[in-house]
């Protein structure tokens, strides 16, 4: 079982702002854009924000978000789930006593621990409280479930060490496992709509979102990806129904957009219809912009499983 330290030090590369050559990767940049650039795109993304990434336009959505969130994080219940170890997790409950959706979220690196609060802070601020702005319960009333690990999302050799590193292997992560656990423990205690379970994630958790998709296959009616780590050995093309957005910026130095437009090119060629929008001159903090989209919450919802 991994510890805390070994999850932070697998994980420590990217809160450091490291930029790993594509070749240390085992990417191929050159071939990877290519192959983006020709694969075509099936669905329909929905319409962005006005005005360019970096423009006062939609930088303005950023800051208002910021504004109308504010306390948010107040609403979320502290609480543990027991298992092979403890996960603690925060739970937003809809006011409506009708069936909702459930939202389960996965937070970055920068979430690590056993605190119950790192993993609505910080970065975290975006994905955890989009889907409890008033205006959006009032619309799209869920539950927001959001578990923090202290040992990653995707599965671990630790007896296998590459660079002082525990080996990522295949499988359904030990974290994931986990917080899958959660969710159908929540299944079992509140009025949810079992055909819309969606899962999001950022950065490390955007890997623990390609892990889960792809170990528990039409388990989740959608999932949102931003810059989705290469910390896991799922090459995008898992649960290859379920409608998925991804999001990445063009300029992250931590994770390389490659990363994403490999793995969107091989669902697209495994016959998937994934979404994917890239944000020009945006790092590695792409979740700002993604989970400010107006219309990133609207489509989610409309999402059902089969």
């Amino acid at each position: 079982m991994m510890t805390r330290r070994e999850a932070v030090r697998l994980v420590g590369w990217t809160s450091a702002g490291t930029w790993f050559p594509a070749a240390q990767l085992g990417l191929n940049l050159a071939a990877a854009s290519k192959a983006f650039a020709l694969a075509a795109t099936d669905a329909q993304t929905p319409a962005l924000a006005p005005g360019d990434p970096m423009s006062p336009q939609r930088l303005a959505l950023i800051e208002e978000f910021r504004k109308q969130s504010e306390g948010l994080e107040r609403k979320f219940d502290a609480r543990r789930h027991t298992s092979e170890w403890v996960m603690p997790y925060r739970l937003f409950r809809s006011a409506t006593t009708e069936k909702v959706p459930l939202v389960m979220y996965l937070h970055g690196d920068g979430g690590l621990g056993g605190d119950n609060e790192k993993q609505l802070a910080l970065g975290n601020v975006f994905g955890t409280r989009v889907w409890a702005l008033p205006e959006n319960q009032k619309h799209f009333p869920c539950h927001v479930v959001v578990p923090q690990t202290d040992r990653g999302w995707v599965r671990y050799d630790p007896t296998a060490m590459t660079n002082g590193m525990p080996k990522v292997i295949p499988g359904l992560g030990d974290g994931a496992r986990l917080a899958l656990e959660i969710v159908d423990e929540l299944r079992r205690e509140l009025a949810i709509d079992e055909r819309r379970i969606y899962v999001t994630g950022q950065s490390m958790g955007g890997a623990g979102v390609w892990n889960m998709i792809t170990h528990r296959p039409g388990y989740f009616a959608a999932a949102a990806i931003c810059c989705g780590s290469a910390q896991s050995t799922e090459e995008g093309t898992g649960s290859i129904g379920t409608p998925l957005w991804n999001f990445h910026g063009d300029a992250d130095k931590t994770v390389p957009v490659a990363v994403s437009r490999d793995r969107i090119a091989a669902r697209r060629r495994a016959g998937g219809h994934p979404l994917h929008t890239e944000y020009a001159g945006v790092n590695h903090n792409v979740w700002q912009w993604a989970y400010t989209e107006p219309e990133l919450v609207k489509w989610v919802f409309a999402q059902r499983r089969s």
